[in-house]
Formats: C-alpha cells, structure tokens, sequence
C-alpha cells in the first residue's frame, strides 16, 4: 500500500528537514549555493516521487536519499571554476558550540579533511557522523548494501585518521575528556 503525502506533509518537511538537509548538502558539496540549490531540487523530486514511498518505509532515509542522489548528479555536473573551499563566513553556518578560534581552526581542519575525501567516502561519514543514520538507513539513502556502507565508514575513519590537518589537529591539542563529552 503506497503513502498518500499531502500539502501538510509538504509543510512538515520544509520546517523540520530543510534545515539540516541544506547542511547535509553543504558538507558533501562544500558550496553553500550548490548546497541550497541541491536541497530545493531534492525536495521538488521528492514531492514529484511521494508515492514512491510505501506505508513501511522510513522516511529520513528515502528524503536523505533524494538529497545524496541530488548532490551526486550536481558533483557530476560540478562547475571547474567554481571554489568549493569553505571559508569562514560560510562556516558560521555551521553548527558549532561556540566562536572561538581555536574551534573555528578546528571546524576548517575537519572541513579540509572531508573535502579530500572521495565523494563515496564524504557522503557516507557525513550521512552517520552529521544526519545520525544508522548503517541501514545509510544503505538506503545510497542504495547499496549495508556491508558496503561498513567498508565505506571504514575506509573514510582509516584516512580521515592519516589526514594532515587532523593529526596535526590531534598533535598541537591535548583535548581533554570533558572538552569531549561537553
């Protein structure tokens, strides 16, 4: 039995998911406008396909893989020209605990690490570390199997952990257990 979406659900989706959609899609694209741009895209091809869901699907990851989808086939058509650097009045965009520099440091060195990743690679660490899916819900919003997804998440830790920036991160700050935990 397929789901009926209406306008409420619309409605719903714009003010619950939008939001962290479009910073989903910034940290797979680096691009804020790219990252807009995909999101709105994703949610036309959503509403077009709403009956695509079935009663027993989750929605998160179906919407989650609307968005990757878009922001694959945007990667695909990707502008040369076009900076994908993050710079810093991008970055207040996104959600970190306070201003200071050290974390603003911090958050370009993260940056700088997952925009070296492969896209297989950033999209599947954004999707868990970020959107907080569950492997499953991953496999669904990429299409591929969970074994795969665990690869991916593997693969993506293992460089992420060699990547100059962190470990030079990692070397310079004794980060204490409560800095951690918060």
């Amino acid at each position: 039995m397929q789901r009926s979406l209406g306008v409420d659900d619309l409605e719903l989706w714009l003010e619950e998911g939008y939001p962290q959609s479009v910073r989903t899609a910034y940290l797979i694209l680096g691009n804020r406008l790219d990252a807009e741009d995909a999101v709105q895209e994703a949610f036309l091809r959503a509403w077009k396909f709403r009956h695509s869901l079935s009663k027993e699907s989750s929605f998160k990851p179906w919407l989650y893989r609307v968005v990757v989808n878009t922001c694959n086939s945007k990667l695909r058509k990707e502008v040369p020209h076009r900076d994908r650097r993050s710079d810093e009045e991008e970055l207040e965009n996104v959600d970190v605990r306070d201003n200071v520099p050290d974390r603003i440091a911090l958050v370009n060195d993260v940056m700088s690490a997952l925009r070296d990743l492969p896209a297989h690679l950033r999209i599947v660490v954004v999707l868990r570390y970020y959107a907080d899916l569950s492997e499953r819900e991953i496999a669904i919003a990429i299409d591929r199997k969970q074994g795969t997804v665990k690869s991916r998440l593997n693969e993506a830790r293992r460089r992420l952990a060699l990547h100059p920036a962190l470990r030079s991160e990692a070397s310079n700050k004794s980060i204490s257990e409560e800095e951690v935990t918060g």
